[in-house]
């Protein structure tokens, strides 16, 4: 996994490298100006665009400096540069690029106001005003400044990261900050790139190396972890030689009401095509047509209200809770269940049951697998304002609980019981649709009954899932849950292809 680093610890591998490449920091500023320079080309093809780049006095603003003079290089001609006057101390670095622009032909304003800039009309804004190194709010005077910014009309490209948005901790629910077409981030993609409330600062980012030092970054002490396909391609069990059914476990999903079979037939799917050696559906008796129409691969477990735990003892894992429904019946089979003290997955109306019954959310047994979504999370351990503090909250009980907390997102966070935090980045918009988190449900059944370790099921299902929805999304606009369940073993069968 890609270890994601804070401000300070990319300022400690910025001056490893710098020393162990025995090189200055205008270098390394160079080649990062030249990385962020390539990569913009491929984003604006047309040359004779207006651009123009907005510099602090810090090294976020000698990044910028460095950029000017290399896009004029590359051939774009109209290209003008702003000097954010605050009277501050200017870094080294800035003022050795500062002198190395001046030797162009290109202009070069400085301003102090927002009234400074209402003549401006350009096509292109490059921000470089202030860095990942921020770490409190603008002030009155420069939230004017990036206000006018934001109104011009332009595509706004940032450098590194928006300014205003703080490379991790809270981003406040009033963000004032620039407001990014793209960023280009340098080496790493900031922690808080991946949490909901960025969306207010950055439509997308890209990364473009830099070449810090990789075995530096790999040894850094961070809780925060990227998932790559290679540790998802690494954790998949190959299907060996002589094996049959019984050797990949059975599945059960508890699942599905009169109202909401789909729920049940979704996870089902999903169980039986990531490889479950049996998947048993555990529905209301109005569902049997339905399974057995559908899914002919499925055996049924009629619900009724005599049902008890020792109905279940001979399943190797248990998903408990799509499309279920909340009543004291299934309340009291969910206590049942836990007393098995099983491989589980929680989701849906189950996580619903467990915040009404704090009791059994204290006896789950270890690694268990919650799967939550923004609500379901805050109702089972309190409102939170930020998505800082509910990933704050969600490391805590999942060390506390010794579970895994399944955090759904856009990028879904993982939290294990030592407190690491994996981000999975594969998915789409285009699975915006009911029925997905059954499908994620059923795919950790799965897995689970295949006997991989809980975080184990976890980093590759979310993976896949997303990568599912991926490979969909490339020629539909929308992606269905039925769909993509259908997609897994493809999608599996790819990533093991390229091992």
């Amino acid at each position: 996994m890609q270890n994601l680093l804070t401000a300070q610890q990319i300022r400690n591998a910025d001056a490893y490298t710098i020393q162990r490449r025995n090189i200055s920091a205008i270098d390394l500023m160079e080649d990062a100006a030249k990385a962020f320079v390539k990569a913009f080309k491929k984003e604006v093809l047309e040359k004779n665009k207006s651009i123009s780049i907005f510099c602090g006095q810090g090294n976020n603003g000698a990044d910028g400096l460095a950029i000017a003079r290399l896009l004029s290089e590359k051939g774009y001609k109209e290209i003008s540069i702003y000097l954010l006057n605050f009277g501050k101390k200017e870094s080294d670095d800035f003022t050795a690029n500062l002198v190395r622009l001046r030797k162009t032909n290109l202009p070069i304003t400085k301003i102090s106001s927002s009234q400074e800039l209402n003549a401006i009309k350009t096509d292109i804004v490059i921000d470089a005003i202030l860095g990942s190194g921020l770490n409190r709010s603008l002030t009155p005077q420069l939230v004017s400044i990036v206000k006018k910014i934001n109104s011009l009309g332009a595509k706004i490209v940032a450098v590194d990261i928006p300014t205003g948005l703080f490379s991790e901790g809270e981003v406040a629910l009033n963000y004032d900050g620039i407001k990014a077409d793209l960023t280009i981030t340098f080496q790493l993609p900031k922690i808080n790139f991946f949490f909901p409330e960025s969306a207010n600062a950055q439509n997308k980012f890209k990364v473009v190396d830099i070449g810090l030092d990789q075995d530096f970054v790999a040894k850094q002490d961070s809780q925060f972890k990227l998932i790559e396909a290679s540790d998802v391609r690494n954790l998949i069990k190959p299907r060996r030689n002589f094996s049959h059914k019984g050797i990949y476990g059975h599945a059960a999903l508890v699942a599905g009401n009169d109202t909401t079979m789909g729920a049940a037939i979704l996870a089902t799917t999903a169980s039986v095509y990531s490889g479950a050696g049996l998947t048993t559906v555990c529905l209301p008796q109005s569902g049997l047509i339905a399974i057995n129409t559908i899914l002919p691969e499925a055996m049924v477990l009629p619900r009724k209200d005599t049902l008890h735990s020792i109905d279940f003892e001979k399943f190797t894992a248990i998903a408990f809770g799509p499309g279920l429904g909340v009543t004291t019946v299934n309340e009291n089979l969910l206590d049942e269940i836990i007393s098995l003290q099983k491989p589980m997955v929680i989701d849906a109306d189950g996580l619903t049951i467990l915040s009404k019954r704090k009791d059994l959310l204290e006896r789950l047994p270890a690694s268990t697998i919650l799967t939550p979504h923004l609500k379901e999370f805050d109702r089972l351990f309190g409102e939170h304002k930020s998505w800082w503090h509910r990933l704050e909250t969600a490391r805590k009980e999942a060390k506390r609980l010794e579970i895994v907390i399944v955090l759904k997102n856009q990028y879904t966070f993982i939290c294990t019981p030592g407190g690491d935090v994996f981000i999975n980045s594969t998915g789409s918009p285009a699975m915006a649709s009911g029925g997905m988190g059954d499908v994620l449900t059923g795919i950790m059944v799965s897995l689970l009954a295949q006997k991989y370790s809980p975080i184990d099921v976890a980093t590759v299902a979310v993976y896949l899932h997303g990568k599912a929805g991926d490979e969909l999304s490339k020629n539909r606009f929308t992606v269905t849950a039925s769909k993509l369940a259908l997609q897994i073993p493809k999608t599996i069968k790819r990533l093991l292809k390229d091992k």
